[in-house]
């Protein structure tokens, strides 16, 4: 009485099928009863089922079909070792590529374009395509992206300033601004992300995120996304912290340098099977834009300040966070449809970032008076 859905259903009727077809309980049916069932159902199932079903089927070297396999291709779940099984297989999908597809609609061009902007293989955009739901959407960066440009626009007109906005004294009294001497007040390591230096900071944050972000949660969801993106954004207040222990912080650079060299190191590792038009262009500008927001983020710290301001907001968390997406979210992106917590490598990656969260943690409380930093005075 618990099941709902289609999926629960033909969950439901894999279950009988096995008892069936396995009296002995052994968890495995012989290949060709298997694929006797599949030609013979009378169920309607989506084509890149039937693709993976006779995929899974075709690279068996046992000549037996595993029952949790099964059970998990019907219920939207892919398992490292199917997608194993799928790639030694070395088959070709029977059916036609989906830029092929006619007669789609506006919205599924769009998933389909999504699909082959972030997915390097053809049946992983396949089953992205067909198991699209427009249901949870991916609001997370698009809300983000709103409180960002909500807030500037609020001290830009506060302060009568829209320009290289930290020049202005009473900008660094905000709450939400990282100052070393307000490390104490800890949500400042995360709010720092809705304040920008100016008007060119935002419009590039606000243009990468969207572009890169969007269709990255569309494709990873939203719970993957916005842990990558936090993780950016705290890596990168904890390293200036560390590593430029006098300097502000402000803007969500972190979180949009994470998302973007995630995305660029995946295209990259699959550059054979990436499939957007113009990708080598795509990433010489993207790199080259990347670049010079660094370069400009270097020459305001180093940069005379203004007499009446304290020193610039550090650069450091542009670089933590291409960091934290090269390690942390090039493997997020790569398990498409799989589970992290199955995979050795996530959880070394985990246990590296809790280890550099303890050390930032134990360096802010102790490292700052052992050092007799001098800090200039919070605003």
């Amino acid at each position: 009485q618990r099941l709902r859905g289609p999926a629960a259903l033909i969950s439901l009727l894999a279950v009988v099928l096995y008892l069936q077809l396995d009296p002995e309980n052994t968890g495995f049916i012989p290949v060709e009863n298997f694929t006797s069932l599949v030609e013979h159902h009378e169920l309607q199932l989506d084509p890149s089922k039937l693709d993976m079903l006779f995929a899974l089927v075709q690279c068996n070297e046992d000549g037996q079909v595993c029952y949790q396999e099964l059970i998990e291709l019907m219920s939207s779940k892919r398992s490292s070792s199917f997608r194993r099984a799928i790639a030694n297989g070395r088959r070709t999908l029977q059916r036609e590529i989906l830029l092929d597809e006619t007669g789609l609609g506006l919205y599924k061009r769009f998933v389909r374009y999504v699909a082959y902007e972030i997915l390097p293989c053809e049946t992983d955009r396949r089953w992205y395509f067909h198991q699209n739901r427009l249901c949870p959407p991916p609001v997370f960066i698009a809300v983000v992206t709103i409180i960002q440009i909500i807030v500037f626009m609020c001290y830009g007109i506060m302060l009568n300033k829209w320009v290289l906005q930290t020049y202005q004294p009473d900008f660094m009294k905000s709450p939400l601004v990282y100052h070393p001497g307000h490390r104490a007040q800890v949500w400042r390591f995360f709010s720092y992300m809705f304040m920008h230096v100016g008007l060119e900071q935002l419009g590039f944050n606000a243009l990468l995120q969207l572009m890169i972000g969007v269709p990255l949660e569309m494709v990873h969801g939203i719970l993957r996304i916005s842990l990558l993106y936090m993780a950016g954004v705290l890596a990168g207040s904890l390293t200036v912290s560390i590593t430029d222990m006098r300097a502000p912080v402000v803007g969500g650079s972190g979180g949009v340098y994470a998302l973007c060299s995630a995305h660029l190191a995946n295209v990259v590792m699959n550059w054979a099977g990436m499939r957007c038009p113009y990708k080598l262009l795509r990433m010489i500008l993207a790199l080259v834009c990347m670049s010079s927001e660094v370069g400009r983020a270097v020459w305001l710290r180093f940069s005379p300040p203004l007499p009446s301001s304290g020193p610039q907001p550090s650069f450091m968390a542009h670089l933590s966070g291409a960091v934290v997406g090269i390690s942390m979210g090039l493997l997020i992106l790569r398990s498409y449809e799989e589970s992290l917590q199955k995979q050795c490598s996530w959880w070394v990656i985990v246990f590296s970032f809790i280890t550099f969260l303890l050390f930032a943690i134990f360096w802010n409380i102790f490292a700052y008076e052992l050092l007799g930093v001098q800090i200039p005075p919070p605003p």
